[in-house]
């Protein structure tokens, strides 16, 4: 019985390279935050898939934090597999971030933590 513990395979996961997404293989539903059961139906029969990294999106709000730290933007991704994720948007002056603006994930490194991030996608 191995332990579950989705946040640290996520992290170990974007370590390597790598961005995955939780899937129930009953519902075949993708989620995101990752966590021991799908949302809404509590399946257990979960699986990591590769995302595509592609996206859509769905909101963004500009922070601007006081000079000379640059305004930097929170948003909201609708990942084509499905989830919505809270991300940001690099790549382009916050204020133009837009919504319905594809993106394209890309996986930092801050302070011994990984995060995904998303880029403008160009065709």
């Amino acid at each position: 019985m191995t332990t579950i513990r989705p946040d640290a395979d996520f992290q170990e996961f974007l370590k390597q390279g790598q961005f995955m997404l939780q899937r129930s293989r009953s519902s075949q539903r993708c989620f995101f935050y990752p966590r021991v059961l799908e949302p809404r139906t509590g399946n257990t029969d979960l699986e990591w898939v590769q995302a595509s990294g592609l996206g859509t999106v769905y909101s963004a709000t500009v922070i601007r934090p006081k000079p000379p730290a640059q305004p930097y933007n929170v948003s909201l991704v609708d990942l084509d597999e499905g989830p919505r994720m809270m991300t940001r948007i690099e790549g382009m002056p916050a204020e133009q971030v837009t919504i319905g603006l594809r993106v394209k994930a890309r996986i930092v490194e801050e302070v011994d933590q990984f995060f995904v991030v998303f880029d403008p996608h160009h065709h």
